[in-house]
Parts: C-alpha cells; sequence; structure tokens
C-alpha cells in the first residue's frame, strides 16, 4: 500500500500552480485544524458528496440533473451533524474491517472487527476525527505539494513516489501522529484562552459591581 499514489499524481499532472497551491493549503488546514473545525469540515464534505451523488443519478435518471445535485447535497448537509457519528462507526468499523482482513486473511467472523471498530469510533470520537482529518490532510497536501513541486522544479514527481514508496509512508504515518497532537494542542490553547476570558470578564464584573456598591455608601449613610 503506497500512501503517495502514484496513478493519482500521474492524473493529477497539468494541474495549475494555483489549483495545487489550493490543494496543499486545504491539506494543512485539514491536517492542523481538523478538530477545531469538524463541524465545518463535515457539512462541507457531506454536501460535496450528496451533490456528486445528485448529479450521477440525475444523470443516470435522465432527469434535472442540476436540480437533483442541489436538493440532495442541501438536505445531505442538512443533515450531515446529525449522520456525523454515524459516518464514524462506519469509517472506523471499516478500517478495522479491512486492517483485520490484511492480517489475518482466513479468518472467520472479520464482521466483530467491524462492530469493535464503529463503537471505538463513536467512543474514541474526537481522537478518531482528529486521526483521520490528520491522516486526510496528509494525503491531500502531500500529492498537492509534489504536483506543485514538478511543475516548478521540473523532476518526475510519479517516479520519485514509486521509488521513495516505504520512505513516503513512514513520514506519513509520522505526520499523522503529528498532525493528532497539533491538533490537540489547539484545542488545548483555545481552551485555556477562552478560559482566561472568561475569567478576565467575571473579574471585570466583580470589580464594576465593587465600585457600584462603594459610590452607593455615602448615600446610603
Amino acid at each position: 500500500m503506497q500512501l503517495i499514489a502514484p496513478d493519482v499524481l500521474a492524473e493529477a499532472r497539468g494541474l495549475s500552480p494555483a489549483l495545487s497551491g489550493i490543494g496543499a493549503l486545504l491539506g494543512i488546514l485539514l491536517w492542523s485544524c481538523g478538530w477545531r473545525w469538524h463541524r465545518f469540515w463535515v457539512v462541507v464534505g457531506v454536501t460535496l458528496l450528496g451533490g456528486l451523488i445528485g448529479l450521477q443519478a440525475g444523470k443516470s435518471s435522465g432527469g434535472h440533473i442540476m436540480a437533483m445535485g442541489v436538493l440532495l447535497a442541501l438536505s445531505a448537509g442538512l443533515l450531515a451533524l446529525e449522520l456525523a457519528r454515524v459516518f464514524a462507526f462506519v469509517a472506523a468499523g471499516t478500517c478495522v474491517w479491512m486492517a483485520s482482513s490484511a492480517l489475518f486473511p482466513r479468518g472467520q467472523e472479520l464482521w466483530v472487527g467491524f462492530l469493535i471498530g464503529g463503537l471505538m469510533g463513536v467512543l474514541l470520537y474526537r481522537f478518531w476525527t482528529m486521526l483521520l482529518t490528520s491522516f486526510l490532510g496528509v494525503l491531500i497536501s502531500w500529492h498537492s505539494l509534489l504536483c506543485l513541486a514538478e511543475g516548478v522544479l521540473q523532476f518526475d514527481a510519479v517516479d520519485f513516489a514509486a521509488k521513495q514508496a516505504l520512505a513516503l509512508n513512514g513520514a506519513g504515518l509520522a505526520f499523522t501522529a503529528l498532525g493528532v497532537a497539533m491538533q490537540n494542542w489547539i484545542e488545548r490553547w483555545h481552551l485555556r484562552r477562552r478560559r482566561r476570558r472568561k475569567e478576565k470578564a467575571e473579574e471585570k464584573i466583580r470589580e464594576e459591581v465593587r465600585e457600584r456598591v462603594i459610590s452607593e455608601l455615602p448615600r446610603a449613610a
């Protein structure tokens, strides 16, 4: 298995530097702020997926393609947050099932792995979301950066990805773990910042109340 697929790089050849740069930026944001903006990512991803499915369904049925795509995209977007944990269950269960199938190709009742993985995905929703967004961010950003480097530096990114598959796999997994740590640190930093703002606001309110009480003391006397 190759995380940086030469086939994908070959298909992406010819993309403009602007599109490659946008893809790299999107991947970096997903890698670093996946949990922080996970509601946004879920809604956007499900809306796009629903739109693509709607366009395909409208095309195959011969109906109004654009109307079908827009309606299904809006419906999917509205239900995205409600279905987020269902998606987490299915995604985590599928990953565990695939890993179990690879490790135990002759194993029986591998559906148990799917259920265990799905339960882990729901119970560890935050960690699973961080891991998934970090992994997707690495894939998107690295493919985009290689395409951008191929256009700017004039080197064969497909050949590089094919020859350095093992090194890229190891580096990709390491950066995925680093992304999880980065997202956790960003979330803790935001929580500490919010706590400090709340404490300052409470202190300001107490100070105003104290000054008001002190200013009213002579009148009461």
